[in-house]
């Protein structure tokens, strides 16, 4: 006779047994592919920079294996509560970087990660002053080449850059990404431009700017936030913070501060995006940049944040490559033009 068998081989082929086995082998494979996919061909290491305003965190990101000193390209936030990854986004970035022989230094914005302070009270001259002091403490590392430190900076960037340049007048390099030229005009753009992509009518852009226009003389004339508070919209609410971070910076215009430039400066538009009037920047780039130092690059199917259009229009594809594969959340030939920029410069000097 043939032994009976025991409970837990009758166990192991069960089907209910082997499709817990089926889904652990395809969890630890989709874990797998995630690792490897967010594991990047650099060196992060997390640094702290004392100031007179108490420190400031970042990540300084380095090739994984370097013999001779390397270039260093420093980050320029946009608007927002940014923290020195961009929540990741710009690791794809610093990959290319590291691969072409740079390092990349991105600081947490000021109340974000471990960085003292409000980033909401500053003013694009403060930000400018952070950049600053950022490159002054790159300026002490021995491994960093100090004719090749240069600035990467994307949209609300574009009044913080010139303003590092003006002050510092060995700076490389400078590569503005969607800059904006005046803060006014860019917002109206931007409230226009995203309303008719909600399929509002044009009665009902003519009300919110008929409104915004309303805030923005209380704002001009400094008001303070209880004042706006007995005319704001619930709908459009701005917070106390965000109102004295307007308050402070919504004179803030780049034009002038182009002329600043000494070096090269690369210009990087996406032709669909709808926070800045592209085509406004690049005439007014073109106009107080001279043409031996500015070069433009335009990618036309990718928005401002320099996604390619097929994720833009998607969130859920965006979450998907962030988490599945990072390296696609910026066009490729984005990636590739800015070492192009850099390799170019190189072969000039």
């Amino acid at each position: 006779m043939f032994k009976q068998q025991s409970p837990r081989l009758r166990l192991f082929k069960t089907p209910v047994f082997q499709w817990m086995i089926g889904v652990t082998i395809i969890s630890l494979a989709i874990v797998t592919w995630v690792l490897i996919q967010n594991t990047f061909n650099m060196k992060e290491t997390r640094i702290s920079i004392p100031t007179v305003h108490g420190k400031l965190t970042g990540i300084l990101t380095l090739p994984k294996q370097h013999s001779d000193k390397v270039g260093l390209v420093v980050f320029v936030h946009g608007d927002g509560p940014t923290n020195a990854s961009y929540n990741g986004g710009y690791r794809p970035l610093w990959e290319k970087l590291a691969m072409a022989g740079y390092a990349s230094l991105s600081l947490d914005k000021p109340g974000i990660g471990s960085s003292s302070g409000n980033w909401l009270d500053q003013t694009m001259e403060d930000r400018a002053q952070d950049i600053l002091t950022a490159i002054e403490w790159a300026r002490k590392e021995p491994f960093i080449d100090q004719n090749r430190i240069g600035l990467w900076g994307a949209s609300q960037a574009g009044w913080v850059i010139p303003n590092v340049v003006k002050q510092d007048p060995d700076i490389a390099f400078s590569i503005l990404v969607s800059p904006a030229i005046n803060w006014i005009t860019q917002g109206r753009y931007n409230t226009r431009q995203e309303m008719l992509q909600e399929g509002y009518t044009g009665e009902e852009i003519t009300a919110r700017q008929l409104y915004n226009d309303q805030v923005l003389q209380l704002i001009r004339n400094k008001a303070t936030y209880d004042e706006y508070m007995h005319m704001a919209n619930e709908e459009q609410l701005i917070s106390k913070d965000r109102w004295t971070f307007i308050v402070n910076n919504v004179e803030s215009d780049a034009t002038d501060g182009l002329a600043s430039f000494h070096s090269p400066v690369h210009l990087v538009l996406g032709g669909q995006d709808i926070n800045v009037d592209v085509q406004e920047t690049e005439r007014v780039y073109r106009q107080m940049i001279p043409q031996s130092l500015l070069s433009v690059t335009k990618l036309p199917d990718d928005d401002h944040s320099m996604l390619p259009s097929s994720l833009a229009r998607s969130t859920f594809k965006t979450y998907a490559a962030a988490l599945f594969s990072p390296r696609k959340l910026m066009d490729a030939h984005y990636l590739d033009d800015i070492v192009q920029f850099l390799n170019s410069i190189k072969e000039k000097s």
